[in-house]
């Protein structure tokens, strides 16, 4: 009776946590230094988090559509680009920590069709000298940009229609096509950022969970965090309110761009395929969701736990790859050692940005939707975050739910 009467205690405490969510910091340190881009109409919008143990400045300043006058705001869906790559990297290190995997399984266990693969040697005047790989391609290698894998491969060429990130082939054919392709290198001996590695990643999730990795991330991270407006295919509706592009003109206001190479429209018909190295639309409010897990070391604000502290700790926030390689742990960018100022996490090619450090239970979101051009912010909100996690924060009547309760 006794031990149920503390659960239901427990229970209740997530529940009103998770209604009041952080205090207000009742600063503006982000506002102030980017209000005057936002004015100038070099920056048409833009969103910043600072959030430290239970507080949060949250800042949401422009438009999300300059020539309709909308707001940006934390519902605004955008394209997160290779932050998806740490949504499958939970995925995997779901995998790791109940038996089901090993970072060191050979990815042909899984993939027969990597069982052999041929190395890049030389290439002149379209003649290729290959040599056969000699170590074991792992997924620890896949999923750190260790495999010696390119980019992308060529059914996902940009320049061709269809192409890019979410078209050109599902999960299960990318790998294969990478399978049958040169390998730039030894696997584990350089890194080479590779969204194809990650796409594997994800095809070794399907052989083994039996379900497509979209729906196994929707069922065991997305549904659990509550992140309703994360998905492959964004409806019709939320497209209308998405963030639009802008390319920056330092004399002149932000060029709206109509789409990416990478990204094209229309973004949610039958020619869009799921892929974890980039490819997953959100909204501020969504992803803040799933870094808070991060930085609660596999504890969703709501109380739902996806990963195991240790799980976290030792597969995510640290590197996996060998001693010099500098830092990247499986989809996301992590220290090669671990500190108390040690943050994780990633960016994504449009501009967006997330990272935590779990030791202080901090986070840094920035959301942005850029085509290209300088980003003379960048080190101004750098700046302001600095101010924000180096004043003392007052916690007095703040329910500072920062994922201790198991």
């Amino acid at each position: 009776m006794k031990k149920t009467f503390f659960l239901l205690i427990a229970v209740i405490c997530l529940s009103v946590s998770a209604q009041n969510g952080p205090k207000d910091s009742n600063t503006s340190y982000a506002k102030t230094v980017l209000q005057p881009y936002v004015e100038s109409g070099q920056l048409a919008g833009a969103i910043s988090v600072f959030y430290k143990d239970g507080v949060q400045e949250t800042c949401a300043i422009g438009y999300a559509d300059v020539s309709e006058k909308r707001p940006i705001g934390m519902d605004n869906v955008f394209m997160q680009c290779s932050q998806t790559k740490g949504f499958c990297g939970v995925t995997i290190a779901k995998l790791v920590e109940e038996g089901r995997i090993s970072l060191d399984d050979p990815v042909s266990k899984y993939l027969p069709e990597f069982n052999e693969l041929w190395v890049l040697v030389a290439e002149n005047d379209s003649v290729k000298t290959l040599r056969k790989a000699k170590n074991e391609l792992t997924i620890r290698m896949v999923l750190n940009h260790t495999g010696g894998f390119p980019f992308e491969i060529s059914a996902k060429r940009p320049d061709v229609r269809g192409g890019g990130w979410s078209g050109g082939a599902p999960l299960r054919q990318t790998a294969s096509i990478a399978a049958a392709s040169p390998i730039m290198f030894e696997p584990g001996t350089r890194e080479l950022y590779s969204n194809t590695g990650i796409d594997i990643g994800a095809a070794v999730v399907e052989v083994v969970t039996g379900m497509k990795w979209e729906d196994y991330l929707k069922q065991e991270v997305l549904d659990p965090l509550g992140m309703k407006s994360t998905w492959f295919w964004p409806t019709d509706e939320q497209l209308k309110n998405k963030i639009e592009l802008y390319k920056y003109s330092k004399d002149a206001p932000a060029e709206w761009v109509e789409e990416m190479d990478w990204q094209q429209r229309p973004y949610n018909d039958s020619h869009v395929f799921a892929s974890a190295g980039a490819g997953l639309w959100t909204t501020a409010n969504d992803q803040l969701k799933f870094y808070k897990m991060l930085m609660n070391l596999g504890l969703g604000d709501n109380g739902n736990r996806i990963l195991k502290e240790e799980t976290v700790k030792n597969l995510l926030a640290l590197s996996t790859r060998p001693k010099g390689l500098s830092g990247y742990s499986l989809g996301l960018s992590a220290p090669e050692e671990d500190s108390e100022d040690a943050w994780f996490g990633h960016g994504g090619a449009w501009g967006t940005n997330c990272s935590v450090n779990w030791h202080k239970k901090e986070l840094k979101l920035w959301v942005v939707q850029s085509a290209g051009g300088e980003q003379p912010w960048v080190d101004e909100i750098a700046k302001a975050a600095e101010k924000f996690f180096a004043q003392p924060m007052s916690k007095s009547g703040v329910d500072a739910y920062t994922g201790r309760m198991e």
